[in-house]
């Protein structure tokens, strides 16, 4: 049963399943889910968090994280509802739309080529607003499925692009809860890492380049094409468990061939699975346990390391149920 508290200054639900807001489809419960609407309510929640004692966990799509089973004690704070994106007023960085009312319809996106994005917008929400407006930018991550919160957090992408590439402010709240415009200028992203450190994206003005629509959709398109290839895009996944190694330590060899290389596509454990589509892939395949999934990640791991002198860095984060 899901009810209310007034204990909290924005909804909140107790003891609440996670193991559905999760793309491989595995977790336990949070002692108590938060469901901010915006920024402030966002910011209300992590004060709110941290005054009773709890250090509030960030979920956005569930897309690159494995939550271990049982109980977290733990306050978990969801950006589903802050899913806001819209164009801004010329010349504005302001991030809230009531601002902007009845300015929207008026504003060329050739002339100002942003987008406001709230944490919560799903990617590929993003990915079809800049496809029809003929903004060119995310058909990077076309097929990509999470919220901006944590691809601006992990700095989401692959072989075609970035999701820092666009960023050209974010609006983070800091760990004492004051709340920061940051320009690009200003952050230091990398490979799957936002350089943000424990500061949480609360949204981002985004920055594209003009193009036909035509064609910005037809290049997402083709990205999409070749993602659905080689990558098992419709099962129960994490997504990329590994990160790529530097090329000087692994011969040039990615994550997904080095595992491949070690025969361990199709290693099974208990219901988990690597893909044998992709070895840097683990699925679940309908009943997989944290504990089948996380065991054959490091079973992987170690036979990597063990074989080729590769040590696979985590790319997906893992929630372990901590003491309070």
């Amino acid at each position: 049963m899901t009810t209310s508290s007034l204990n909290w200054p924005v909804a909140a639900l107790p003891e609440a399943e996670l193991r559905e807001r999760t793309y491989i489809r595995v977790g336990g419960k949070a002692r108590w889910l938060l469901e901010p609407l915006d920024a402030e309510e966002l910011q209300s929640a992590i004060l709110a968090a941290r005054e009773r004692g709890f250090t509030p966990r960030i979920l956005g799509g569930g897309c690159n994280m494995i939550i271990e089973d049982g109980l977290h004690d733990c306050v978990v704070i969801t950006t589903d509802r802050m899913k806001k994106c819209f164009r801004p007023m010329r010349g504005s960085n302001d991030f809230d739309p009531k601002s902007h009312r009845g300015e929207l319809v008026h504003s060329d996106p050739a002339e100002d080529p942003r987008l406001v994005v709230w944490a919560g917008t799903t990617l590929q929400n993003l990915c079809r607003t800049t496809n029809e407006l003929g903004l060119s930018g995310m058909e990077c991550l076309a097929g990509v499925p999470g919220h901006v919160g944590g691809g601006i957090a992990m700095n989401a992408g692959g072989r075609y692009g970035e999701m820092w590439d666009s960023v050209e402010v974010v609006r983070v709240i800091e760990p004492d809860g004051r709340m920061l415009d940051l320009p690009r200028q200003e952050c230091t992203p990398r490979y799957r890492n936002g350089g943000l450190g424990e500061r949480v994206v609360a949204g981002a003005i985004l920055r594209f380049k003009p193009q036909k629509p035509v064609e910005v959709k037809e290049r997402a398109k083709q990205y999409l094409l070749e993602k659905n290839r080689v990558q098992p895009v419709t099962e129960w996944s994490a997504g990329c468990v590994f990160k790529n190694p530097p090329p000087e330590v692994s011969g040039g060899r990615s994550a997904g061939m080095l595992v491949e290389q070690c025969g361990l596509k199709g290693r099974e454990r208990g219901d988990a699975w690597v893909s044998p589509l992709h070895g840097n892939f683990v699925i679940n395949r309908g009943h997989a346990t944290s504990d089948d999934v996380l065991g054959l990640i490091e079973e992987v791991r170690s036979e990597v390391a063990s074989r080729t002198g590769v040590t696979l860095e985590l790319e997906v984060k893992v929630w372990r149920r901590e003491p309070r």
